[in-house]
């Protein structure tokens, strides 16, 4: 990876008020990732690769990352920066809105990133669980949403989306395939762990 490139990507998008993965998550995660043996990592919500980039940093030598991305300008910017970057060859963009992409997909991920349509979230886990492999990880960013999630807003605006991230929390909470941390790192981290023994057969 090209972290000189890296770094331009980051200042362009912070410029420019594009949401990006805070320094603060990636130190969470890259703790948790570097122990982990990630083959093939799913990103819901590509923005313009940043994350994409970042966690190829954790992938096997032959691993590879999906992300999917719904705006065209996005993913136009996202595939020159994969490339200035250096990582073209391990990470694939599907363009298109991940709630009609994702139904298609089979394969198993080591990984699953939600960073896209906050009120789409339990839609994103319900995939994500099918799609993750025993001892994968599921994780999701702005699960707190600016603090609305645990306090008792309730204005029209964002409504939807702060009543579906807290189903969310509930889902990933209580469901017994999953061991969940929710941690105020940013905009609040959800990380739940697939626990293998509870997994239907």
């Amino acid at each position: 990876m090209n972290k000189e490139a890296l770094k331009k990507i980051k200042q362009k998008a912070l410029e420019e008020h594009i949401p990006i993965i805070m320094d603060d998550t990636l130190e969470t995660l890259d703790k948790i990732l570097k122990s982990m043996n990630l083959n093939k990592v799913l990103e819901i919500g590509t923005a313009v690769g940043y994350s994409a980039i970042c966690f190829t940093e954790f992938l096997s030598e032959d691993g590879r990352i999906d992300t999917i991305e719904r705006d065209e300008e996005r993913v136009i910017e996202a595939r020159k920066n994969i490339k200035k970057a250096e990582v073209e060859e391990k990470i694939n963009i599907h363009l298109g809105d991940a709630v009609d992409i994702l139904p298609t997909f089979k394969d198993k991920y080591d990984m699953i990133f939600i960073d896209a349509a906050k009120g789409k979230y339990p839609f994103f886990l319900e995939h994500a669980l099918r799609l993750i492999n025993d001892g994968g990880i599921i994780v999701a960013d702005n699960v707190l949403y600016k603090g609305y999630v645990m306090s008792d807003y309730n204005k029209h605006k964002q409504r939807t989306a702060v009543r579906n991230l807290r189903e969310f929390i509930k889902e990933i909470n209580e469901n017994p395939l999953l061991e969940t941390e929710i941690l105020e790192v940013g905009d609040g981290l959800s990380i739940s762990k697939i626990n293998k023994s509870n997994r239907r057969t």
